[in-house]
Order: C-alpha cells, then sequence, then structure tokens
C-alpha cells in the first residue's frame, strides 16, 4: 500500500476491490432474490409451506456452523485458495440447486452453498484487511464493502419478484454463476496469496467441537429443540476446555480477551439478530394487518435499503476520523431508536407509512453504519496472522445473529393473542435490548487495548503511518482495524 497517497487506488487495486466487493454484492442480491422465490422454489421440488423455512435452513446451519474453522483454515492454508474453492463451490451448488427437481437436491444445494459461503466470506474479508492495511482507507474500503452488501439485499428486493416472475425460480440460482465464473478468472491474476507467516498445528479437537457445537445450537434456535441445544452447549463447553489447554489453539484466548474482538462481536451480535428481526416482524404485520401486497412490501422496504447505501461509504470515512467507538455506538443507538415509532403502529395504513418509511430510512442508515463500524472493530488489534480467525469470527457471528434473532422476537410475539400487540411486545424488547447494549458496548470499549499487539507484522509496523490524535482511537495497535457482515 502507497502510505503517501493513502486515498488513490492503484488500477491493480481497484480490481481488486472490484473482485472482492463484487462478489460480496453478488451473495447479496442472491440472498435476496432467493428469499422472494422461496415459495414457487418450494413448490417447483414437492415442498409444502411447512418445508419452506429449511429451504433458509439448510443454509443458514453451515454457513454459521463452519465459519470460524474456515477463517481459520484460510490462515492455514491460503486466503485466496480458501475464497476461490469456496467461490467455484457455489457456482456449483447453484447449478445443482436451479436444475433440482427434487426438494433433497435442492436442499443439499442449499446446505453446499452455506459451505461455500463459510469457506469465501471470512478469506474475502481477510484479503480485504491484509491488502489495505492502513486504517483510514481500510475503514473507507470496508465502508464500501457494507454500503454493496446493503445495495445487494435492496437490489434483491426490488428485482427479484419480477425476474422470478418473467424467468421462474430457478433463476434465484442461476443468476449467480456469470459472476463467479468472471471473479474465477480474474481473480489469481490480480489478487495475492496471503496466509499465516508459520505453518502451524490445526487444532482438531477443537475445531470438531466448535463446529458440531455451532451447528448443534443453530439448529436448536431454529427447530426449538432443548436436545439439541443441550448439546450445542456441552461441546462449546468443551471446545472452551480444549483451547486453554491446546498448544496451537484453533482460537487463542488471547484473540477474545482482547476488548476490540470481544465487544465487537457482541455489537455484531445485537446488530444482526435485532433489524433483520425486526424486518420480517414488520413485514408480517404490513401484510396483514395493513393490508399491502407483496410488490408494494418490496417498495416499502427496498427504497429505504437502496437509499441506505450512503450509510457505508459515510461510516467508513467517519470511523477514520472519530475512531470505531463513536461510530458503533451512535449506530447502534441509531438503529435502536428508529426502531421505536414502530412499536406504536396503528391499523390505517396510510398514516403507519407516514410513519415506518421515515423509521426505516433512519434505521437502515444506523444500521448500515453499524455493520461496519462492527467489523472494524471485531477485527482490529489483530496481528496478519490472525486476519482469518478474527474474520472467521466476525462473519460468524453475523451469520448466527440471523438465525437467533427472529426465533427470539417470534417467541415473545407468541405471547400476545393478536398479532398488533406482538408485534408491539416484540419491537420494544427489541428497542430496550439494543440501547442497553449500545450503552455496555460504549463503557467495555473505554477499555482499550495494550499498544503492542501480540506477533505484529513487520511489513504492517513498517507500513502503518503516523496518526493524528483523530484518528488514533481506530487504530492504537500497530494492527489497523478491518471489517466485515455481515450479512447484509
Amino acid at each position: 500500500m502507497d502510505t503517501t497517497s493513502p486515498h488513490r487506488f492503484s488500477a491493480r487495486q481497484r480490481v481488486i476491490l472490484l473482485v472482492l466487493l463484487g462478489a460480496g454484492f453478488m451473495l447479496s442480491v442472491d440472498f435476496s432474490i432467493l428469499n422472494v422465490a422461496l415459495p414457487q422454489a418450494g413448490a417447483g421440488v414437492g415442498l409444502g409451506a411447512e418445508g419452506l423455512p429449511w429451504i433458509t435452513s439448510a443454509f443458514a446451519l453451515p454457513a454459521a456452523g463452519c465459519m470460524l474453522l474456515f477463517g481459520r483454515l484460510a490462515d492455514f492454508f491460503g486466503r485466496r485458495r480458501l475464497f476461490l474453492s469456496g467461490m467455484a463451490l457455489l457456482a456449483a451448488a447453484s447449478v445443482l440447486g436451479g436444475l433440482a427437481n427434487q426438494a433433497e437436491v435442492m436442499l443439499t444445494a442449499r446446505a453446499l452453498q452455506g459451505v461455500a459461503t463459510a469457506m469465501a466470506m471470512p478469506a474475502t474479508m481477510a484479503l480485504l484487511t491484509t491488502t489495505f492495511s492502513e486504517a483510514s482507507v481500510r475503514a473507507r474500503v470496508l465502508g464500501l464493502r457494507g454500503a454493496l452488501l446493503s445495495a445487494g439485499f435492496a437490489v434483491g428486493a426490488l428485482v427479484g419478484g419480477a425476474l422470478v416472475s418473467l424467468l421462474g425460480w430457478r433463476a434465484a440460482f442461476f443468476i449467480n454463476v456469470p459472476a463467479v465464473v468472471i471473479v474465477l478468472v480474474v481473480a489469481p491474476f490480480v489478487i495475492d496469496e496471503s496466509k499465516a507467516p508459520e505453518r502451524l498445528k490445526l487444532d482438531v479437537p477443537g475445531a470438531t467441537t466448535v463446529t458440531g457445537g455451532l451447528l448443534a445450537v443453530v439448529y436448536a434456535v431454529i427447530e426449538r429443540s432443548l436436545p439439541a441445544g443441550l448439546v450445542g452447549v456441552l461441546l462449546l463447553i468443551a471446545f472452551g476446555l480444549i483451547e486453554r489447554r491446546s498448544a496451537a489453539p484453533l482460537v487463542p484466548i488471547r484473540i477474545l480477551t482482547r476488548p476490540s474482538v470481544a465487544w465487537g462481536n457482541y455489537a455484531g451480535l445485537v446488530i444482526g439478530a435485532m433489524e433483520p428481526a425486526m424486518i420480517v416482524l414488520t413485514t408480517l404485520y404490513v401484510q396483514h394487518v395493513l393490508g399491502l401486497s407483496p410488490f408494494q412490501t418490496g417498495l416499502v422496504f427496498g427504497i429505504p435499503g437502496v437509499a441506505s447505501v450512503a450509510a457505508g461509504v459515510v461510516a467508513g470515512r467517519v470511523i477514520g476520523r472519530l475512531g470505531y467507538r463513536k461510530v458503533l455506538t451512535v449506530g447502534l443507538a441509531v438503529q435502536g431508536l428508529a426502531t421505536l415509532p414502530i412499536v406504536f403502529l396503528g391499523t390505517q395504513t396510510w398514516v403507519a407509512l407516514v410513519i415506518l418509511v421515515p423509521a426505516l430510512f433512519i434505521g437502515f442508515f444506523g444500521h448500515v453504519g453499524a455493520i461496519v463500524a462492527f467489523t472494524v472493530t471485531a477485527t482490529s488489534d489483530v496481528s496478519d496472522e490472525d486476519q482469518g480467525l478474527a474474520t472467521g469470527l466476525s462473519s460468524m457471528t453475523g451469520e448466527v445473529a440471523v438465525t437467533m434473532g427472529t426465533p427470539a422476537l417470534f417467541a415473545i410475539a407468541a405471547t400476545q393473542a393478536t398479532l398488533v400487540s406482538g408485534h408491539r411486545l416484540a419491537l420494544s424488547a427489541d428497542v430496550a435490548f439494543t440501547l442497553v447494549s449500545a450503552l455496555l458496548i460504549w463503557i467495555g470499549l473505554r477499555t482499550r487495548t495494550p499498544a503492542t499487539a501480540p506477533h505484529p507484522s513487520p511489513a504492517r509496523t513498517a507500513a502503518t503511518p503516523h496518526l493524528s490524535p483523530a484518528q488514533a482511537p481506530a487504530n492504537r495497535s500497530t494492527q489497523s482495524p478491518c471489517p466485515a457482515t455481515a450479512n447484509p
């Protein structure tokens, strides 16, 4: 990275950004379009209404359960190698899903897409954070990533219905194949291999227990299975004990004790759980209570989603000036406060829309800004050799959060007799949890990581420029921040 002109990208760096950010945008569009196509896709392979959630769950289980493992494997065996392998598997799984005529084949394809995402996502993040190592530039790049992920989700919501209507549900699988082929052709020529400087032994017991534990916990949340939850908790406890005794742990305790990593991932859990759950609950509300059609609902959520793209660009620049702590907590607080008016929606359509649409504009802006700040925070103060692990942790947090938030708020809403009262109670809990969490994160991030990060990369240390006092909070150690997820 040329530190003399930190705000200008070379031609090669622009291509790298196009490849890595374009891959994330494609995944976000594809995910959103497939959500629109769920009823048609289920009918096409003989899945009834009760089986439709498994089209989503078959993806979520391996994506969340394997993210951490593949993040660490990327450090060991090469981030570019894992990224390209994940993209190749995604293309193959998408073709399989598009050709499926049986439910078992489609669910297998979705599971393989989840594995591919678990391979590609942390590797992509690690490649970005090691390629663009200077603090302010990295925050800018990650801001662009957050903006494109949000844009992909909104674009998918807006065009998904029309595309599926014209070309059928199979288009939801096939649409990303050409883009993946382009990535596979271009990436080897512009992206250098990146991995930990020393070849370490893989912690097989740790990898087995954490992957099994995460899979069991996510399954327990999706299916509301107490036995699976207990198995997951026991496996995760075993994982913690193994890591304390392992000579080469999958997740070194020193990583988890860093305030930026611990509080950053907690923030990611809150961000990823509450906002998507609010969207699902409110989507049901506007259709069943306000009487909006699916197309009208797509406009209500899609247009504010497109507008929020600017938040990613703005957040990336502001973090370099104010630090990730301020941007993260303010973004999270805006997300929570913007949900508050939605709690009081009535049954009159136009009155409700006058309240809802501005609240979504503001809330999405805060949400996207918080996503960028969360990924910067959770991957800050981490040496190059641990970037795959740190990005794997943050990516896993986002995936697990999405699977947990909606069932949790739905369970709260189910305690009430009517949809209106359930919606109000669940979103009240959303607001309270989000605002309390923002306060805790603000307090928790006051404890700074020591200025000497363990085992810093000499090249990174030499390349890190002197920062002004305004920039210092974003990069107190020899390592600069890196970001994420999200998950859109």
